[in-house]
Parts: C-alpha cells; structure tokens; sequence
C-alpha cells in the first residue's frame, strides 16, 4: 500500500470518528434547567377573599307619614344626631285644623249626651207619676168610685210613660256610641298631628337628605313608594357586606374571623367576624342571561374596632380565615401539577419504561386508549422531586391552601427538593427528565 493510500484510508477513519462522536453528542440528553425549593413545615392560613361595601348594622329611612309642606328642617348631611332630637317638621296646619274640628264635634257631642241624660231623668219621673195615678184610678175602680175610661187613660199613660223612658235611654246609648267614635276620631288627628314633627329614632349620622324645605312631603301607597325625606345610620356597629362565591360559601362559618381592608383608608387593615351568611344567591338583574352572572352569596362581617371617619357605601376587602394548621408539610403552589398516570389493578403507578434518553414523542390517541388488563388511566395532583438527578413525579394528597403553599397529607416529607419553575418547564415536565437545580435563576 502506497503512502497515498494510507493517508487516504486514515483520512476516512478520522472523519467517520468525527461523525460519530458528533451523532452522539448532539443526541445526549440535554438537562432542563429548573428552580426547587426544599420541603418543610410550615404554618398555614386558608383565606376566602371577597369584596363589597361598607354598611351601618342599624340604618333608618324615614319616609313621610303624613302629606303636606316641609316648612322646617334641622339637620344636613353628616350631622350628628341624638335619639329623640327634632329633624323636620311637615305645615300642621290642615292637621290641626282636623284636631279643632275633632275637638269641636266631640264636645257638641258630649252635651248632647249630657241633655239626653236629663231627659231620662224628668222621663223616670214622669213614668212615676203615671204609675201612682194609676194605681188611684185602679183603687177608685175597685170602689167603683171612677169610670172605666179614667183607668184606661191612667193605663195607657204609664205605656207612653215607659216607652219614651226607654226611647230615652237607647238614645243616650247611641249618643254614647258616638262619643267614642268622636274620641276615636280626635285621637287618630291628634295622632297624624304629631307624626308631622319627627325626631330622631336612634344615634347616629345623617347620612342622606333628599328633601328640602318647602318641599312637599309625599306619603307612599301600594303602587307608588312614599318620599324617604332622611336616612340615618348608626355607625357605633360597622359591617362589611360581601359577595362570595358559591364554591367557597361551603368553607364559610359563622364566627370565623377576618381582615378588612377599605379602599378609603389604605395600608391599614382592621379586625372582624363573620355573623350572617345569606341562604340564597344574590338576585342580578332580570335582564342578564341565564349562566352569564357568578352565583354569590352575601356574607356579613362585623368590625371588631372602631374606625374613624368613616361612611356607609365605602368599598371594602374581606379576608376571611376558613381554617388554620400549625406546622405541617407544605408544598409551594407553584410545584403543584397535574399528570395523567396509569395504575394497576392494585391501585400501584405504573411507570413509563424511556426508549429514549433524549426525545419523547407522544402515542396516537389510539394506542393511548389501549392499556392491559387491569390498568386505568386517572389525572393525579403530584409535585416533580429532584432524586438522582431527574424529576420523579410524586402523587400527593392535599389539604387546605394557603396564600403560597398547599398543605401535604401523604405523597412527600419534609426535607425533599421540589421542582418549583420556571413555569413552562413544569408544564411540560415528564417523569424521568434530567434536571439541572439553579436555584439563583429569577
């Protein structure tokens, strides 16, 4: 073999080698680069967040009991007001004049009672009268000293007599009847007459007027709502009125204490209660399509401080607390997936035997269907461990959710290293994935 022939030949072997080793380099696993974060115990707080408004535990709104003019008005909005102080008072004058007439008809009547009282008198001795000149026309008749129409005459007078006394009394029974009705009348004018001042039914604050003075104050029916002239709050009991949402009402107790925050006073958050939780959904508008609104329920917390300077209607946060645990496993939320996997029939995972180190391409949807005898297929909650290197996936069980971590029943223990990000690499992970922890990756 010629000098020519051994260089070519060498030549050939070097660039086969060449090849190769770049095959194989080029199809080595390549490391996906991860963030973990080491399991440990912790102390954790489940939340239910909602929102809603600030309102008064006590709100009055006074409407008009009676029609007529507001001819004095007291009070403005935001004025502190006393129980029992005077707010407006509605122009008397149509009512008073209903008290004179009133007081003028039951007098009237009360005299007429009065004379019909003394007519029952001189009728009693009347009916007296012709009883005893009866009884002489009776005894002149038994002498036979009288005639037969002397006694007749005596008779029929004491009938007059005792039919007018009777007359008599029925009358004044009547005049009686109307008396009271009389004092029934006088007393409901007397009644509507005081309704026309109005003073305050509690403490509180003024927190609305929708009337001024001279206006007409108008009294509300069946079809139409009556003027409400004031509305009044009691702001010594404070509550926060909020919609939670239908899948976390079940969580939600009487009792269990909260965090409000309020828009209106920011960096600063006050301490409350639940105390009501509503038994149906909030009514949306009539107008809004079936399974378009969110089914919420309103839940009520009372404020267990007090809270300076402020007003019904203000915007608030409530952060209720639906349960607690005291150092027990937790695992970031982050870590937290979901994988289809394959158990057997004794409820063991079946694990994936890797054809190749480096690609993974998915089975048609076909040859997935087809599992052995035995084996089924269920989506399982689990967290990626770093063990050797790769990522096992570790089905847990879950309990409670705080603001940052899930707390770990069964699955991992404390000290493990948990895959946490980036996010799509915990997307697409696989079982098995070689892994590289940089931990000082944002």
């Amino acid at each position: 073999m010629t000098l020519k022939n051994v260089l070519m030949v060498s030549a050939i072997v070097v660039i086969g080698a060449a090849v190769v080793g770049a095959n194989l380099y080029f199809k080595r696993e390549k490391p996906l680069v991860v963030t973990t974060e080491v399991i440990k115990a912790r102390d954790l707080e489940a939340l239910v967040s909602a929102s809603g408004k600030i309102q008064p535990k006590r709100l009055v709104n006074i409407s008009a009991d009676s029609f007529g003019r507001v001819v004095n008005l007291a009070v403005s909005e935001g004025d502190r007001v006393k129980r029992g102080q005077f707010l407006l008072q509605i122009d008397p004058k149509s009512l008073s004049t209903r008290v004179d007439s009133g007081t003028a008809s039951l007098q009237a009547a009360q005299m007429s009672l009065d004379q019909t009282r003394q007519s029952i008198v001189t009728a009693r001795v009347q009916l007296e009268q012709a009883r005893q000149t009866l009884k002489r026309q009776q005894d002149l008749w038994a002498r036979q000293l009288t005639t037969r129409e002397a006694l007749d005459k005596a008779t029929n007078d004491v009938s007059a007599a005792d039919s007018a006394l009777q007359e008599r009394e029925h009358g004044a029974d009547a005049q009686a009847a109307r008396i009271e009705q009389e004092r029934a009348g006088l007393e409901s004018a007397r009644y509507d007459l005081s309704k026309v001042r109005i003073e305050s039914p509690i403490d509180g604050i003024v927190t609305r007027r929708n009337i001024q003075e001279g206006e007409t104050a108008v009294v509300g029916t069946m079809n139409n709502a009556g003027t409400v002239l004031l509305t009044l709050a009691d702001m010594s009991v404070i509550q926060a009125e909020v919609e939670v949402d239908e899948t976390n009402i079940p969580s939600v107790q009487i009792g269990q204490k909260a965090k409000i925050t309020i828009d209106a006073i920011p960096d600063k958050t006050f301490a409350g209660h639940v105390t009501e939780i509503g038994n149906s959904p909030i009514q949306t508008s009539t107008t809004a399509q079936a399974g378009s609104q969110a089914t919420n329920f309103k839940v009520v917390v009372v404020l267990d401080e007090k809270v300076p300077d402020i007003r019904p209607g203000f915007t608030c946060t409530a952060d209720i607390t639906t349960a607690t645990r005291t150092q027990v496993t937790a695992a970031p939320i982050p870590a937290v997936a979901v994988r289809e996997l394959v158990y057997d029939a004794a409820g063991e995972i079946v694990r994936q035997q890797r054809t190749d180190s480096r690609v993974r391409t998915p089975q048609p949807a076909a040859a997935a269907a087809e599992l052995p005898a035995g084996q089924t297929r269920k989506e399982t909650e689990g967290v990626f461990v770093v063990r050797g290197g790769r990522a096992e996936f570790v089905p847990i069980e879950v309990g409670i959710a705080g603001d940052k971590y899930f707390e770990v029943l069964s699955g991992v223990k404390d000290g493990e290293q948990v895959v946490t990000g980036p996010y799509n690499s915990v997307r697409g992970m696989a079982d098995g994935d070689l892994v590289s922890v940089d931990d000082k990756k944002p």
